[in-house]
């Protein structure tokens, strides 16, 4: 029987704190800081947020390096991205070195643990965004992606559909996808990988499909990614997100949107019943992650990956 680890438990009154985390203090300031003015959520509301579902967050994110998105007054002031790990940060904070084409080797924070997970959330990072490889390996992802967003005036049933006909396409060739709502205006589906292809090939992968898939739904899906050729009312099968080095939001991550809509993970017979988006926020999905449990556990596990290799 697994032991159940101790609650953490954000101080409901104090500016800053310092909190015990298993056997690491994290500390905590300006809690009251209003993050999300529409609803009054502050940075303690963010925090408790991540807190309650860190057990099942963090395994997706572990032994990968972070991307930080940081929003440092709220999502209603400017925000900025951050690669390198903030001076300061905790002695016991994990790092992942990354070597990139300039030369430069840049030191990534890695969420391992639930004081890491806290530790990045108050730096003010909203939604994370963890690399699609692992860092012993940082050229070759175990995950495959496709980012769906709508071209307007398309919606959110256009998307639920384009979703349906990548699942099928991925069924066509033997490949299990995985899929949840981005927290925004559209979905992303994952399909776990075996390690071996380097993410240029899996991304020359991803756009060949993208490609059949417009092809076969000229109507709905585009492949297009330049922005001024793309055709309204489409949905965009995004193959650029396998890129070296581009990240998505990942599972259960508040979005920086006035609801605090979350990226959530769903079955497929709920996109075929119109499943909506505004459903899942930071209100509602510790609720439901009670309830069903962590929809995408099995992406987690080794058996089963697909071999994109095959088929390169």
């Amino acid at each position: 029987m697994t032991k159940r680890k101790k609650p953490i438990e954000i101080p409901a009154r104090a500016e800053t704190a310092t909190v015990r985390v298993g056997r690491k203090n994290v500390r905590l300031t300006s809690l009251s800081k209003v993050f999300f003015p529409e609803l009054g959520i502050t940075k303690r509301g963010l925090l408790s947020y991540y807190a309650e579902i860190a057990d099942v967050l963090v395994p997706h994110l572990a032994d990968r390096a972070m991307v930080m998105k940081r929003y440092p007054n709220g999502i209603g002031s400017k925000y900025f991205f951050a690669k390198r790990t903030p001076a300061g940060s905790p002695a016991w904070l994990r790092k992942c070195h990354i070597e990139h084409a300039s030369g430069n080797v840049i030191d990534f924070p890695v969420v391992e643990d639930r004081a890491t997970l806290l530790w990045l959330i108050n730096l003010g990072c909203v939604d994370l965004n963890p690399w699609y490889s692992r860092c012993d390996d940082v050229d070759r992802p175990d995950v495959l992606n496709f980012d769906l967003d709508p071209v307007a005036p398309a919606g959110f049933g256009q998307v639920r559909e384009a979703a349906l006909l990548v699942r099928e396409a991925l069924e066509r060739i033997g490949a299990r996808s995985y899929v949840k709502t981005s927290g925004s205006k559209g979905m992303h589906v994952y399909v776990p990988i075996a390690r071996g292809p380097k993410q240029k090939r899996v991304w020359r992968f991803a756009k060949r499909l993208a490609k059949e898939l417009e092809a076969s739904a000229p109507e709905l899906i585009t492949a297009e990614y330049r922005i001024a050729k793309r055709p309204p009312s489409r949905v965009l099968v995004d193959y650029n997100q396998n890129a070296w080095g581009s990240t998505l939001a990942s599972i259960y991550s508040v979005r920086p949107r006035r609801g605090a809509t979350v990226s959530t993970p769903v079955e497929w017979a709920e996109v075929e019943n119109e499943v909506a988006t505004e459903a899942f926020t930071i209100e509602t999905v510790p609720e439901r992650i009670r309830e069903r449990g962590d929809l995408w556990r099995k992406v987690l596990w080794q058996r089963g990956r697909f071999d994109l290799e095959v088929h390169l």
